[in-house]
């Protein structure tokens, strides 16, 4: 199953505007994709509420995980999305 590592860039973490940026680009992959911090269990990226309460901070490392046609592609954007500042203005 690919995966990939990031380290949430948006200065509030993923709270509020950066994790509903971040939950609508999941929720549009054409693959299930889940969101976890260290060896916590896993929760679908798709879900605001599950998102919310990894309590991922800026700097703190998730793991995207995806399987299916089309996983890379959607971790990949998704990765570079979550890596990025998403409380700034210019974002997305």
């Amino acid at each position: 199953m690919p995966t990939r590592t990031v380290a949430v860039g948006s200065a509030s973490g993923l709270h509020a505007r950066p994790a509903k940026i971040f939950v609508e680009a999941a929720a549009k992959a054409p693959v299930k994709v889940t969101i976890r911090v260290g060896e916590k269990k896993p929760v679908p990226a798709k879900s605001m509420l599950s998102v919310l309460a990894l309590g991922a901070k800026q700097g703190t490392e998730v793991i995207l995980e995806a399987d299916g046609d089309g996983a890379d592609e959607a971790l990949d954007g998704l990765a570079a999305l979550l890596a990025q500042d998403l409380d700034a203005d210019d974002a997305h």
